[in-house]
């Protein structure tokens, strides 16, 4: 069972395995049609697509109407119907790949993990490390027959918007943010209405968990930089701009042997959809 990371080399000795489910989960913040379409021009053979806009995410508003965030978390009945679409049964192992150094794949892992699902894992180095050892990409769309997938009991934790909020006073628990330096000190901010970040909260750029051929660094590299600004993973709550990245974060974490810490689904475009909810500018 892959857990966490798995290497090319193990994808490519079970990429014909009928009860491997291999996911695509390409995506562009700034051209939301650039994964799907990616996946037509060619993907890993058996690898059926995962859509970060309207499959892996939920309603942008809740049933009272206020804003959830860019990407809040799908209904897990939703989510658990998606998966058995995709052949996935309860002893699955699934794999989930991007180009963007898992800044995507690493929300699917996490989103299993949630559901119960623990043997699903990330491609380290995506599908660079898959064509560096020339290996094919296809453009055909597999046929799965319905899995069996059951939801269980989560692995991960999440905190509410309240929850963080409230910890603004309490202070019990460190906020880390994933996002890159610049956007956390409120500086060209492109994607959210507002710039800074939550009052308190520490910077840990997600791609600070890559070496530069796009794949993670070790176990011990990892511990050593997150025992930096985490002190326990139990009280640390994970965050970003709208919850994918701050996956990664978690996904480095469980690769260091640091695991327990909570994921804000919310992150940060849910925060300034509240003018009341405290911004804070400049660095931590």
């Amino acid at each position: 069972m892959f857990k966490t990371l798995i290497t090319a080399l193990d994808v490519a000795a079970h990429i014909d395995d009928p009860n491997w489910i291999v996911v695509d989960c390409r995506h562009d913040l700034m051209n939301l049609s650039a994964g799907r379409e990616g996946y037509a021009i060619g993907h890993l053979p058996n690898a059926v697509f995962g859509d970060m806009e309207t499959e892996l995410s939920g309603s942008k508003y809740g049933t009272d109407g206020a804003f959830r965030g860019r990407h809040p978390l799908p209904d897990k009945e939703a989510l658990a119907a998606l998966l058995r679409s995709w052949g996935v049964n309860d002893d699955s192992q699934v794999v989930a790949y991007d180009a963007h150094g898992g800044m995507y794949a690493a929300r699917l892992w996490w989103m299993l993990r949630w559901l119960g699902h623990e043997a699903v894992a990330v491609l380290d180095g995506g599908m660079a490390a898959w064509q560096s050892l020339g290996k094919p990409l296809t453009t055909d769309v597999p046929a799965r027959a319905p899995g069996r997938f059951t939801i269980r009991a989560p692995f991960v934790p999440t905190v509410t918007v309240a929850e963080v909020m409230e910890n603004l006073d309490k202070g019990e628990r460190i906020v880390i943010d994933a996002r890159a330096q610049d956007r956390f000190r409120g500086e060209n901010e492109t994607i959210d209405p507002v710039g800074g970040h939550i009052p308190g909260a520490r910077n840990r750029f997600f791609k600070d968990n890559l070496q530069a051929d796009g794949r993670f660094k070790s176990p011990e590299e990892l511990r050593q930089d997150f025992s930096k600004v985490i002190e326990d993973p139990a009280k640390a709550i994970m965050q970003c701009g709208s919850g994918v990245t701050a996956c990664h974060n978690l996904l480095a974490l469980e690769v260091a042997g640091m695991s327990g810490a909570a994921l804000y689904p919310g992150s940060w475009s849910e925060w300034v959809g509240d003018a009341a909810r405290p911004v804070a500018k400049g660095s931590d």
